[in-house]
């Protein structure tokens, strides 16, 4: 009788150890594939779509890549289970988990599809004929990626049997309260939809509101960060961005030089004219400024000068090019003037003392 009863609990254990290792087997089969796959199979499959005429499968692959990778892990894990002698309920969970993963993987490789690197964004605005700046890009990327996730959470809730419709419900009616405490937020949103929809300026943009002034950096759903030339960082508000005037700097076709140059006293009059034709011709010879409108006339008597007012604009807008052609001109005056002998006047004040 105890014979039989050791010789049948050997018969399970032998069971038991031989499910086991099936398991393991399975289990490493997957990985050694795994490896084989990300070193071998999927190399020859990007060199394959690279000579494809577009680049859209081979960014389709990129992005899933590692959700590849970890789905030949968890495809092993799932068939090692079922090798199990587990109970039929344990199968169904198995299922649950395994469909949730492949959710979630789909997921992940979508959310890396809709990065602003990606080529999809590119592909679709080069067939529609969109036009799409450096900060409409992210921003849209922003908002798919949260649709992504909103989604693979939702499809995760209803595989687990979730009531999504009473969440959504629930939502709807908690939908008041939630907008009354998250104004400025909404306010916020809808400051970034008119910032990106008016197009008044764009990433790596020199502008100048009353609030700040810098390049532009980077805008998201609340916010717009901005780097000003002292090298700080300003992160203002959509809503308060949106409700400013906005000088852009970078759209300036050519860029105004003016001033104010003042003579002395002293100076006569034809020396006066002498000076005001020869920089207006030195001005209008000169390859680096717009020759649509330069004006060089005496302008006024000032308290201790003669003014000449001079007003043109330099081709380029790069500021460094802008201050070498200036710094370019304003020799060029001095040495107009050297050769005529006239001085620059300086504030100065004439007192006459009266003998009595």
């Amino acid at each position: 009788m105890v014979k039989n009863w050791y010789t049948w609990l050997t018969s399970i254990n032998i069971g038991i150890w031989r499910n086991i290792g099936i398991a393991l087997t399975i289990f490493i089969l997957f990985i050694i594939f795994r490896k084989i796959f990300s070193k071998y199979v999927f190399k020859l499959i990007l060199k394959i779509t690279k000579k494809a005429p577009t680049d859209v499968l081979t960014n389709l692959f990129l992005a899933f890549e590692k959700p590849l990778r970890i789905f030949f892990v968890i495809i092993g894990i799932y068939l090692a289970f079922l090798c199990l002698p587990l109970n039929t309920a344990y199968d169904a969970l198995l299922i649950k988990i395994l469909r949730s993963v492949i959710i979630v993987l789909g997921g992940w490789g979508l959310y890396n599809l809709s990065s602003t690197s990606s080529c999809f964004f590119a592909k679709v605005t080069k067939k529609f004929n969109i036009e799409v700046d450096k900060i409409l890009l992210p921003f849209i990327s922003k908002i798919l990626r949260f649709i992504i996730i909103v989604m693979a959470i939702s499809i995760i809730a209803s595989e687990w049997e979730y009531n999504v419709g009473g969440f959504v419900a629930g939502l709807g009616l908690g939908g008041l309260a939630f907008a009354l405490a998250a104004q400025d937020s909404i306010k916020n949103f809808f400051g970034g939809v008119i910032i990106i929809t008016e197009k008044s300026f764009s990433i790596d943009d020199w502008i100048t509101t009353p609030s700040v002034e810098g390049v532009v950096e980077d805008i998201n759903f609340r916010s717009t960060k901005i780097r000003t030339f002292s090298q700080a960082l300003v992160t203002v508000p959509n809503s308060t961005l949106a409700n400013e005037p906005i000088t852009n700097w970078t759209k300036m076709g050519k860029r105004q030089i003016t001033f104010n140059l003042g003579l002395t006293y002293s100076t006569s009059k034809d020396k006066i004219q002498a000076c005001v034709k020869r920089i207006n011709n030195m001005l209008k010879n000169h390859e680096e400024l717009d020759q649509d409108l330069i004006m060089v006339r005496f302008n006024e008597f000032n308290a201790s000068s003669l003014d000449i007012f001079l007003y043109f604009f330099t081709k380029t807008t790069s500021w460094q090019e802008y201050l070498r052609i200036k710094e370019d001109i304003n020799f060029n005056i001095m040495e107009i003037l050297e050769q005529e002998k006239v001085s620059i006047a300086f504030p100065s004040r004439s007192l006459y003392l009266e003998n009595t």
